[in-house]
């Protein structure tokens, strides 16, 4: 009387996407490093961050965790099948340029590379003036 029991939670598989170009979105920020890759549509295809690849405090916003961290997303976005990015840099960050030289070696073809940061135009109202 043994009986066949299958379990209540269907496990679906992953499917992997065939997606050739895409966008690289990397903010590099004085305190960590964000690299998010989509296909032209803006859907994610693979995102990495330092601090989730076990880096701590100071160590988060270095250019090898910039690197660690791209070929993470790299690495995950080629799965899927991505052959060519569009690069688009954002913030002040010292892994800029370590992130795009990781996607280069990691045979990723770099069609463009663009600086999205954001500038104030007139920026913040002024502290007053200090009176001793």
């Amino acid at each position: 009387m043994a009986e066949n029991k299958t379990s209540t939670f269907s496990t679906k598989k992953k499917e992997k996407k065939n997606i050739s170009n895409g966008i690289a979105y990397i903010l590099a920020t004085f305190n960590n490093t964000r690299i998010t890759i989509t296909d032209m549509q803006g859907n994610v295809i693979s995102w990495s961050t330092a601090g989730a690849n076990s880096f701590n405090g100071a160590k988060k916003s270095t250019p090898y965790a910039a690197q660690v961290t791209a070929e993470n997303a790299g690495r995950k976005a080629m799965e899927n099948g991505i052959r060519y990015l569009d690069v688009k840099l954002e913030g002040p960050g010292s892994g800029r340029e370590a992130a795009v030289r990781t996607l280069q070696t990691l045979g990723i073809t770099i069609n463009g590379i663009t600086d999205i940061t954001k500038i104030p135009h007139n920026g913040c109202r002024a502290k007053k003036p200090r009176r001793v």
